[in-house]
């Protein structure tokens, strides 16, 4: 390429936006063997060829070209002037040639017309005097201020009726309005001959018109419509990435191989970091839909899983701040692949660097979870009331017990007052039939006995059964809400729920890194507080993800909506939360200006067309979906686990029972060993007692004796005395 060529290539590259070059090839000028340097060519997929030669350059590159069949059928040649002037130049070969470009007479005297017009205005105008030139270019000493001004003067200038036209300038200098026919190297009547088909340019005025008959162009191999201008190969290499179900893999064994029937389909994998090729077979709902397309388009096609298990995103790679893209989207830049066919998510991003297909599925983002159901403790009868409302009611319970007792104490219509009478039966109310009373009424027990008799006590009775039927009341309407809410629900509402937005140390959410989701996160500026904290717990793959919420590892995943809920469908335990945000379409990536976009997006509107992607929906997403139901309407049912306190407090009662039977039978025996003391002291005091007693009555018996004994002496005594007397007398 000689240096006009690379002038052409500048402004070619500068001004063709829309086109993409594939390569630059520099050639030696003037070298007879030029085959080295076309071989190039056959192993691009561009077919256009642009060529700047002189014509002694020009006669070997198309001698070397046809040689190596590199102007045949499928080629386009567009070359410059002096290479349309060859002998060996190819049929089909286009070109340009300057109007007017080989009347050197014509071209001289519009030149001189020019400079004439141009110096006679400078000194009719600013410049009055011209000073001497300076001796050398190269000297920066002195400045020729004249020659700026002539120049710029020269640029400005304009010739209306030139020879070869109009004349003007931009401001490189170059003509603004030059004339250029395009020519077709023909065959006519077994000679070559340069036909004119159409031209570039206005002679007239300062545009840049083009006009070109198509249809009078014959095109390398003697076709008369126009070549792609690319090598499309049939055989694709596809890049895909493991997404239950989109992709299913499974690593092949010695005797295994991929079943064709299912659909299972070879992809090897290259281990990133040993380099080592594992055989895997892939199959799901891209494979299914890639199957399909291809018979369609009708092309062959490699499968082979993505090294990296990315999917790409576009980061800073070196200190320098380069950004490159990594993940299979890396492999379609680089051209190590042709095609991504896997759920790659249609972004801005993305869309800069790579082509997409029209979407084969439209889908959102959302979280999943697992649903959470609270644990039930042994006190979780005592939930429905506070700790404090607990000890108040406990509180209240023996202070009106107390003052019960003592409004039907000291009352003159209470039992301790009629008591006294012998024509009641009732017992007086004591503390302990009191408190007896007041749990009765709170528990809503039969009171059998105990009750108060004043009238005061009675009010205060009414009252304390109006306090208890309303707490019980209130505690049975919060233990059946208390029920309800132990349900398993899910942990968060959705996006904009507080826990995402301002999470503690607790509560980790994440999504996949190098992944779509995660730069949707990056360049949304209200979730930016979001993406700082998923940052660095992101995800390798979705399957670790996924496991961790199952584990409860990690408490929300963000990702795709057609994943997320195909796994809460798998998993009763898992639930999708929220409204869908972030919508987007998946679709099939393809290299920059791929010749394959167009198509394969034809095949995907067709599928949709026919139903096909509805039924790949319903056997790789809906189908063998778990009934989950999607709230639960059954009425709330109380567990062992909800009960379990109740059932313990019961055999604490029981065991506070027979602790205190122990006690009172030990009390028992101690106050019985007392008594029976006391008893046995009684009896020997009564023993004594009696024994004095019996003295006591043997002597005043004795005594009683001895006196009748002395009275029946004293009257024997007398009698001897009478009858001594008297017989005395009778003597």
């Amino acid at each position: 390429m000689d240096i006009e060529g690379r002038m052409i290539l500048n402004r070619f590259q500068s001004k063709a936006d829309d086109i993409t070059i594939e390569r630059v090839i520099n050639y030696p000028s003037g070298s007879q063997d030029y085959v080295p340097y076309l071989q190039q060519l056959s192993s691009l997929q561009a077919r256009v060829v642009l060529l700047s030669a002189t014509e002694e350059d020009a006669d070997h590159i198309f001698r070397d070209a046809e040689a190596l069949n590199l102007t045949g059928e499928g080629y386009a040649w567009i070359v410059s002037e002096q290479a349309l002037t060859s002998a060996y130049v190819p049929e089909g070969t286009l070109g340009l040639k300057l109007s007017y470009g080989t009347n050197e007479k014509d071209h001289l005297a519009d030149c001189v017309s020019l400079i004439k017009q141009t110096v006679t205005d400078l000194f009719n105008g600013t410049l009055t005097q011209i000073s001497d030139t300076p001796n050398s270019c190269k000297s920066t000493s002195s400045f020729w201020q004249a020659g700026n001004a002539i120049l710029k003067a020269l640029l400005n200038a304009k010739l209306e009726k030139g020879r070869t036209g109009q004349i003007a300038f931009d401001s490189a200098g170059d003509r603004l309005n030059p004339v250029y026919f395009f020519q077709n190297i023909q065959v006519v009547n077994g000679r070559k001959s340069a036909e004119n088909i159409g031209f570039y340019g206005n002679p007239k005025v300062i545009s840049n018109a083009l006009e070109i008959d198509e249809s009078k162009i014959i095109w390398p191999g003697k076709k008369t419509t126009r070549p792609s201008g690319i090598n499309i190969s049939t055989e694709l290499k596809i890049v895909t990435l493991e997404s239950v179900p989109f992709v299913y893999t499974r690593k092949m064994t010695e005797s295994d191989a991929c079943n064709w029937d299912r659909n299972e389909r070879l992809c090897p994998l290259v281990n990133e970091t040993t380099g080592i090729k594992e055989d895997y077979c892939c199959w799901g709902y891209c494979i299914d839909m890639l199957i399909q397309i291809a018979d369609m388009v009708n092309f062959t096609y490699s499968i082979h899983l993505g090294s990296s298990g990315e999917f790409g995103s576009y980061k800073k790679v070196n200190k320098t701040g380069e950004k490159k893209w990594n993940g299979v989207i890396a492999e379609l830049i680089s051209k190590d692949a042709d095609m991504i066919v896997a759920p790659l998510t249609i972004n801005p991003e993305r869309a800069g660097h790579i082509d997409f297909s029209k979407p084969f599925k439209y889908q959102g983002l959302t979280i999943l979870v697992k649903k959470t159901a609270t644990e039930s403790k042994l006190d979780s009868f005592l939930q429905p009331f506070e700790d404090t409302l607990w000890i108040l009611v406990a509180l209240s319970v023996h202070v009106v017990a107390l003052v019960l007792y003592l409004l039907d104490r000291f009352s003159p219509f209470g039992r301790f007052k009629l008591a006294k009478n012998n024509d009641t039966e009732e017992d007086a109310l004591n503390l302990s039939s009191a408190m007896w009373f007041a749990w009765g009424v709170l528990l809503n027990s039969g009171i059998g006995e105990g009750t108060p008799r004043s009238f005061s006590a009675r009010v205060l009775g009414m009252v304390w059964a109006g306090f208890a039927m309303i707490i019980v009341a209130s505690y049975t309407a919060n233990l059946a809400a208390f029920l309800v809410l132990d349900r398993p629900e899910a942990s968060i509402t959705g996006i904009d729920d507080a826990r995402l937005r301002n999470p503690n140390e607790d509560f980790k959410y994440a999504t996949v890194r190098n992944s779509a989701v995660e730069m949707y996160f990056k360049r949304q500026v209200e979730l930016s507080t979001m993406y700082r904290q998923m940052e660095p717990r992101n995800y390798r793959t979705a399957e670790e993800a996924i496991k961790d919420i199952v584990n409860m590892k990690l408490q929300a995943f963000i990702w795709d909506s057609s994943r997320l809920e195909y796994e809460a469908g798998q998993n009763c335990e898992l639930i999708t939360v929220g409204d869908l945000f972030g919508r987007s379409g998946l679709g099939v990536g393809l290299q920059k200006k791929s010749p394959w976009t167009s198509k394969i997006s034809m095949a995907i509107l067709k599928l949709h067309e026919k139903g096909n992607m509805e039924d790949l929906d319903n056997k790789w997403i809906l189908e063998g979906r778990n009934d989950c139901p999607e709230k639960d309407t059954t009425p709330a049912t109380l567990g062992l686990t909800n009960m379990a306190s109740v059932f313990l407090m019961v055999a604490g009662g029981i065991i506070a029972g027979i602790i205190l039977i122990v006690i009172e039978i030990a009390y028992k025996r101690h106050r019985g060993l007392k008594d029976k003391e006391l008893e046995l002291a009684r009896n020997a005091a009564d023993r004594w007692r009696g024994n004095i007693e019996k003295r006591k009555l043997l002597r005043e018996t004795w005594d009683y004796i001895k006196v009748l004994k002395d009275k029946e002496a004293k009257v024997a005594m007398a009698e001897e005395t009478k009858d001594s007397k008297q017989a005395l007398s009778f003597n």
